[in-house]
């Protein structure tokens, strides 16, 4: 679960529920109009997600509110809750339950729910030995008797992390995708949710000749994101196989390079161009005659594939995310390009790439083409400097994408962000029922070709699940850290986005 481990736990026999999920520790009262299914279904909700005991008791602490709103007059339930955090443990106690928390830092920890008008709660740092919770009535455990996971009758728990226990229910790591060779035929789709097909308007014969390719003659393929797709007919490529550890540093430039400048010194760092929209041309082919909207600012507040706030945080959301296309309303029915009536994007960031053998742009230190998925024979290639393609999109949990093009700054009012405002990043608002995001919660943002995220110094937090690590990570305010494809990231307590590193060419 974390550094803490899982322990031996043991229930105590008495009149009540207990219930153990992946080290998460549940103890509650029965009877009357006390609400154990739902306690028992925040319990389940975040082991099955790999939520922490932070996690476990805001959502606790969600369903004690509102059985409280039903009986203001009446006592609170007698509840508690443990878990593994951050390298500690933390606790929740609710009316007539009690909690024993010992061995750590702080010697011997004693929560009681009556000691509060509401519930006791506390982030016991350190490793722990032993975590006992108990309902009134609850007696002495069996040294016979254990439970490793699920929901018993009983009055307590206690938690030996001097001992080993094991993980009944482990939650399943994403299987890691598998290179496949490039064929001509029909290709599988990238991992993760389908993306939504965008309008489109009827098909108009190109009058542009081939060289140079028009900025409307391509195919436009997307979601509501508005993600540009490539200009080759065909389905999805394949799924680059992600690197399993830290890539290997930039390699020296070599002889002379076949389709490409002259080579350059090493990596140097990314352009400040972290705002313009992607672009399916070269930069030669930025030429002012295709420039059909020249007057125009250069930093919009991105109404093309940003989200946009569906509620605020005093009313629940119709939806957490809502990417609305630009001037999709007004949009006319023959106006299929009217994706472009953004502002033309600037050149995009020029960054030190090497190219597969089918001329695609990568990363020099990918083994594999992001592209079509065939080896990069690293001693054959020579790094030159070229505009950064498309280095995949975040998929969030309601199907959207933004993609991943410039930096984007979540929160739940992110437009009157100073990084907005700036045109430093893109504004995409983010809401939660919960109320658990922040206005200004998390800023993502491209360095060369590495995604990374910089929490900024949001109230509850930010996550990172690793590829095939079926734990989340607490990530630390106000430092960037660099995050893999495959990536998942929650935001504040439910809000969740999938790192997809899928191109076109």
């Amino acid at each position: 679960m974390t550094e803490q481990g899982v322990g031996v736990v043991r229930p105590l026999p008495g009149e009540g529920v207990v219930a153990h999920l992946n080290g998460l520790l549940l103890v509650c009262a029965t009877g009357g109009d006390h609400p154990v299914e739902d306690l028992l279904a925040a319990l389940n909700e975040t082991a099955t997600t790999g939520g922490d005991g932070r996690a476990l008791a805001r959502r606790v602490a969600q369903v004690l509110a509102r059985a409280m709103d039903r009986s203001i007059g009446g006592e609170p339930m007698a509840c508690a809750v443990a878990g593994p955090a951050g390298g500690g443990v933390a606790v929740l106690v609710s009316g007539a339950a009690y909690a024993t928390v010992s061995g750590g830092p702080d010697g011997e920890v004693r929560l009681a729910g009556h000691d509060a008008l509401t519930w006791t709660d506390r982030l016991v740092n350190g490793a722990v030995s032993r975590v006992e919770l108990r309902l009134p009535g609850a007696g002495p455990s069996s040294p016979y008797a254990r439970l490793d996971g699920g929901v018993v009758t009983g009055a307590g728990l206690e938690c030996d992390f001097t001992r080993h226990g094991d993980l009944a229910f482990p939650p399943l790591p994403p299987r890691p995708p598998q290179p496949q060779p490039q064929q001509q035929g029909v290709q599988p789709s990238p991992i993760g949710a389908p993306e939504p097909i965008a309008p489109r308007g009827p098909v108009v014969p190109s009058t542009v000749p081939p060289p140079p390719v028009s900025p409307f003659s391509g195919p436009l393929s997307g979601g509501p994101s508005g993600e540009q797709g490539a200009p080759s007919p065909g389905p999805s490529q394949p799924l680059a196989p992600p690197p399993v550890q830290p890539l290997p540093p930039l390699p020296d430039p070599g002889p002379a390079h076949h389709s490409g400048p002259q080579p350059l010194p090493p990596l140097p760092e990314p352009a400040e161009d972290r705002g313009a929209l992607h672009d399916l041309n070269p930069p030669h082919d930025l030429n002012p005659q295709h420039d059909l909207n020249p007057q125009h600012d250069l930093n919009p507040p991105l109404d093309l594939g940003g989200p946009h706030d569906l509620g605020g945080p005093d009313g629940p959301p119709s939806g957490p995310f809502e990417p609305v296309p630009h001037a999709l309303a007004d949009e006319e029915p023959g106006d299929a390009t009217q994706l472009d009536a953004t502002p033309e994007p600037e050149q995009r960031p020029m960054v030190y790439g090497v190219d597969c053998k089918n001329d695609h742009f990568n990363d020099p230190r990918a083994p594999y083409c992001a592209v079509c998925g065939i080896p990069i024979d690293q001693r054959a290639v020579v790094p030159y400097k070229g505009p950064r393609p498309l280095l995949g999109v975040l998929l969030l949990d309601d199907g959207m994408a933004l993609p991943l093009e410039a930096d984007y700054l979540l929160g739940r009012d992110p437009e009157r962000a100073p990084e907005v405002q700036s045109g430093e990043a893109r504004p995409a608002r983010v809401t939660s029922p919960d109320g658990s995001v922040s206005r200004r919660h998390l800023r993502v943002f491209l360095d060369n070709w590495d995604v990374n995220l910089l929490d900024l110094g949001s109230v509850n937090g930010t996550q990172i699940q690793p590829p095939g690590d079926p734990n989340f990570y607490d990530i630390p305010p106000n430092e960037p850290v660099p995050i893999l494809p495959g990536t998942t990231v929650r935001v504040g307590v439910s809000r969740t986005m999938r790192y997809e590193p899928h191109r076109t060419a």
